[in-house]
């Protein structure tokens, strides 16, 4: 064979195979650009606390097309039958909204207030029929075409001190431990020790989560709002729903793509120590495992033990860097505003509420340019 010809096979050779080590190491700096682009903005604006005809016309004409509903009674011939929960749905409907989700009679009462306290309490036979009462609840929410209900889990509630000026003049729930007067156990808990808690959680959970994926209803429970001390807790109860690791462990109880987090931003933040930098990282853990189905979308300043909530715009949470989190973990729900500071002259906050609702928007307009 010519020595010629050899060279030219050589060539050719060689020179497609350089070809492919230039393609090939092409491919991971293409990888790492479509890695790093911004992705699609899936999430939107939401409301939750109240559907009357005067706010559902507002939050249609702010542009918000999603909502929670007002709370529901624990009357299931009342409001949780398929027909009265269908007709919520249709009367949202009516102004171009839809209803993402309802309240289940568990809210964030201490257990004196508590609409159901005999689930917590452990009170049997009464716990097995109110957990039953659950049960039917969610799978009416499912044939009346709600896809999602909410829920607390708490013994001691929202656990506040006086409230503390903020800017401008308004005032804001705050807590600070150091400063504030534990009572003592309630007589209707006595001392809930974490294995008591855990214990009555996985109760609930193992008879409400099958009925949730057989329903296709997710159900979102909130975090305890404030954290508390291990050890000390709040009124003889441990709050093990009040950390991020107990988040996950509560997460991992009965699991499930139709168990997760109604996520309050504003009270994960109350768990950390800097939330200003660590926000984000709990943003991203939960959301990229699909188990935030609900986002309470507010700041405070401080942290664990001592804050004060603020407007959105206000905090020590990067809200801006917040909302990238979750829209590149892929999270999909609304965006709501939560416990907005009380300005003068507003008491019932709608023009606080209004503000959060435009900031939400424009935020959200900002973060779709980015894609």
């Amino acid at each position: 064979m010519p020595a010629s010809s050899v060279s030219r096979r050589q060539f050719l050779s060689r020179s497609a195979a350089g070809a492919a080590a230039v393609t090939l190491g092409a491919a991971p700096a293409t990888a790492r650009a479509a890695a790093s682009a911004p992705k699609p903005v899936l999430m939107h604006a939401g409301h939750q606390h109240d559907h009357s005809e005067p706010t559902l016309q507002a939050l249609a004409a702010f542009g918000v097309k999603n909502i929670c509903s007002g709370n529901l009674s624990r009357d299931i011939a009342k409001d949780w039958t398929v027909d009265a929960l269908t007709r919520l749905r249709k009367h949202v409907e009516s102004f171009g909204i839809k209803l993402d989700c309802v309240p289940l009679p568990l809210p964030s009462s201490n257990i004196t207030r508590a609409l159901m306290p005999e689930i917590l309490l452990a009170k049997d036979p009464e716990r097995d029929r109110a957990i039953e009462d659950i049960r039917t609840m969610i799978r009416n929410a499912g044939r009346a075409g709600i896809p999602m209900v909410k829920y607390n889990l708490t013994f001691i509630g929202v656990v506040s001190t006086d409230p503390v000026p903020s800017r401008g003049g308004a005032m804001s729930r705050a807590f600070d431990y150091a400063a504030a007067n534990d009572p003592g156990p309630y007589p209707e808990a006595g001392r809930i020790t974490e294995e008591i808690y855990w214990d009555r959680i996985a109760y609930f959970l193992k008879r409400v989560v099958p009925v949730a994926e057989e329903a296709k209803v997710r159900i979102a429970c909130h975090p305890q709002d404030p954290a508390m001390p291990p050890g000390k807790g709040w009124r003889g109860v441990e709050t093990v729903l009040g950390s991020p690791a107990g988040l996950r462990k509560f997460l991992t109880i009965a699991e499930s793509p139709y168990h997760g987090l109604n996520f309050c931003q504003g009270t994960v933040s109350e768990m950390l120590q800097k939330p200003g930098e660590e926000i984000y990282g709990v943003i991203r853990e939960f959301a990229g495992r699909g188990k935030i189905f609900n986002v309470h979308f507010r700041n405070i300043r401080g942290g664990f033990l001592k804050f004060h909530e603020t407007f959105p715009d206000d905090g020590d949470v990067d809200m801006p860097r917040a909302l990238r989190a979750y829209r590149d973990a892929g999270y999909a729900g609304m965006i709501m505003p939560d416990h907005v500071p009380t300005i003068a002259g507003d008491p019932t906050r709608q023009k606080a509420f209004a503000f959060c609702f435009g900031y939400i928007q424009a935020l959200l307009q900002a973060v779709r340019a980015e894609v």
